[in-house]
């Protein structure tokens, strides 16, 4: 299934995995590739140490292209940036606050440019400066995400833009790859979808907390940081929701601190990322600041297996997943249903044209 996507990132199949902080280790990323699709190694919760020791675990399991994801306002960019050009992988994803002299320097060095996007005009903002395709995501995705449906949203995307544009947000299957096809996208991106793997690193209990989860129960809150956040209402969110403003930031503080630890940095360095992210974004210094809560938060549920002790980003389409599968057996279902869907489809169309 060749489309502009799989040209410009040289994988199988129009199918990317989503840089998942926590979830989006070597091993998934590896699985992901192997099976043809194309996997962004979750630099964004990694040390610059870790990004690169990331990419080699990868490099040794295949030899088939892959991406990492990272912020661009964080201390340690600048060195991410320099370890992905010297390994030379195929892509990079960011999200909020993008600088154009760091896009520059990878587009120079071959790297493609893959933003993720969750309105219209930041999606044409990106391609300004310099994305080479960008991931449009529907309010349905999990994690920080928009407020427009992707059925709406894409098609706006896709007329605006001369670049490939990836439909997520809803997606886990090959109904959903053939109808973002038809809306105009070069491919999907999943998350959700590829946390509900055997792959994942994330702990079974939290999967299976996922799998028990009603789409209902999958809400947009913006009291983490400010910003809407789509995750599962689990005990732990219930609680912050009674939490003041007062009491978040003070929350944020301590959660900074410890991420800026944890990727090796500093406080100075953490209140200088949460200035440079003020500055190129809509954000109060105060959003920025709490910003820090997701990273630290989601770990106790992501990595420590409690899932309802900590947060749970999630897309809504978790409450249509009941299985876990290899990511093998996932993409060939992917693959599979959509050649099924299409020719369906030209069987319907071939009806109609004889009874017309």
């Amino acid at each position: 299934m060749e489309t502009h996507l799989t040209k410009l990132l040289g994988c199988r199949y129009p199918v990317i995995q989503t840089a998942m902080g926590w979830v989006a280790d070597a091993g998934l990323v590896s699985a992901t590739c192997k099976a043809g699709g194309f996997g962004f190694l979750a630099g964004a919760v990694m040390t610059p140490e870790e990004v690169e020791q990331g990419i080699l675990q990868i490099k040794s399991a295949t030899d088939q292209p892959f991406g990492v994801n990272f912020h661009m306002y964080t201390p340690g960019a600048g060195e991410i940036i320099d370890i992905c050009i010297r390994h030379q992988v195929r892509a990079v994803s960011y999200s909020r606050s993008p600088d154009a002299a760091s896009v520059a320097k990878l587009k120079a060095a071959g790297i493609v440019c893959i933003p993720t996007v969750g309105a219209l005009k930041h999606a044409v903002k990106a391609v300004a400066l310099g994305a080479d395709a960008v991931v449009v995501q529907g309010g349905e995705g999990g994690g920080h995400t928009g407020k427009v449906a992707s059925t709406i949203l894409l098609p706006q995307v896709v007329a605006a833009l001369d670049v490939p544009v990836v439909a997520a947000g809803g997606f886990k299957d090959g109904r959903g790859l053939v109808a973002a096809l038809a809306l105009g996208a070069a491919g999907i991106a999943m998350g959700t979808r590829f946390l509900l793997t055997q792959e994942s690193p994330v702990p079974l209990t939290t999967k299976q907390y996922y799998l028990s989860t009603a789409t209902e129960q999958i809400i947009v809150s913006t009291k983490l940081d400010g910003i809407p956040q789509r995750m599962i209402q689990n005990q732990y969110l219930k609680t912050l929701e009674g939490k003041s403003t007062f009491g978040m930031l003070l929350l944020a503080i301590k959660n900074g601190l410890a991420f800026s630890q944890l990727t090796g940095g500093s406080l100075f360095s953490m209140l200088r990322s949460a200035w440079a992210m003020k500055g190129s974004s809509d954000l109060s210094l105060g959003q920025t600041m709490m910003a820090a809560n997701a990273p630290m938060m989601i770990q106790h549920s992501m990595v420590d297996g409690h899932a309802d002790q900590g947060i749970m980003p999630s897309g809504q389409i978790a409450g249509a997943i009941d299985d876990l599968p290899s990511v093998e057996n996932l993409m060939g279902s992917i693959i599979r249903e959509s050649g099924e869907v299409i020719t369906k489809l030209a069987k319907v169309n071939s009806e109609n044209l004889e009874l017309d």
